[in-house]
């Protein structure tokens, strides 16, 4: 009589019902949809970038030229990072913070500039200032003051101006206190020849880092540095810093210089009551 192996049935004993699944995964194949490798990967994502480009500009061919003109300049000074999520916000149809703003003559034209916080509040501005401002911003995230001389100008426009609310700060957190006061002076002296009236907006707080490549200090020095600046050419300040500081628990994440959304409501509303004050 024939001996039968016992290895298998040994092996199927001790695995017990995990044995099906040890065999199984052998034969188990890749999700359908998911890339196989780097370069699968790669090749779904420039088809999914060419489509995203390809329905945009079907979108701006449609814009009237006014529009179409804005869009170019978008997508000269977004960047990388930000024209992308511009493009896919305008072809999905939801509205940001770089929207064409179509002007009602009747009210005052007004302009922000700043980085990624000013974009934050942009739209709570233009919520709280409806039918009575119109509330534009620059065409980028604005970044730090070496930023700001370099593209001032076509951040300006040709259009008139009634305000420029504008900041500088967290970018510049590392900058030399005496080349970030003479680049303000510079730019405090661009803006006063469009005739507005120009609004300082304090620099919002920032946490410490771990590593001390970021400190919460750095804001205060600069805040104060960018004071002296402000006073010297009698513009006006919107104290976003003191505003918020006391609110930072319920209104900035943890370990991040950006702030939720209640706490970018709470800024759109403290910009459009100084926008309104300096307009009186």
């Amino acid at each position: 009589m024939k001996t039968r192996p016992v290895f298998p049935i040994i092996l199927g004993i001790a695995l017990g019902p995990l044995s099906g699944l040890v065999f199984a995964q052998t034969k188990a194949t890749t999700p359908k949809g998911e890339p196989t490798n780097a370069v699968e990967a790669a090749k779904q994502k420039a088809k999914a970038d060419a489509e995203l480009e390809a329905n945009y500009q079907a979108l701006v061919a449609k814009l009237p030229s006014e529009q179409q003109a804005w869009e170019r300049v978008l997508q000269a000074q977004l960047g990388g990072f930000y024209l992308p999520i511009h493009k896919r916000e305008k072809v999905a149809g939801r509205s940001n913070a770089w929207d064409f703003v179509q002007d009602d003559p009747k009210l005052p034209r007004v302009l922000l500039i700043g980085d990624s916080v000013s974009r934050g509040y942009t739209q709570a501005t233009r919520k709280a200032l409806a039918g009575k401002v119109n509330v534009h911003r620059a065409p980028a995230n604005c970044g730090p003051t070496a930023s700001g001389l370099k593209n001032l100008d076509v951040w300006l426009g040709s259009g008139k101006w009634d305000a420029i609310h504008f900041n500088f700060g967290i970018h510049d957190r590392n900058t030399a206190i005496a080349d970030y006061t003479q680049r303000l002076e510079q730019l405090v002296e661009r803006m006063k020849k469009t005739g507005a009236k120009l609004i300082w907006a304090s620099t919002t707080p920032i946490p410490d880092s771990p590593d001390g490549k970021q400190t919460a200090a750095s804001i205060v020095e600069r805040n104060k540095a960018a004071a002296v600046v402000m006073k010297k050419h009698g513009v006006l300040t919107d104290d976003l810093f003191a505003a918020i500081a006391p609110r930072l628990a319920e209104m900035q994440p943890p370990n991040d210089v950006h702030f939720n959304a209640k706490g970018y409501d709470f800024l759109g509303e403290t910009v459009a009551a100084s926008i309104q004050q300096a307009l009186k």
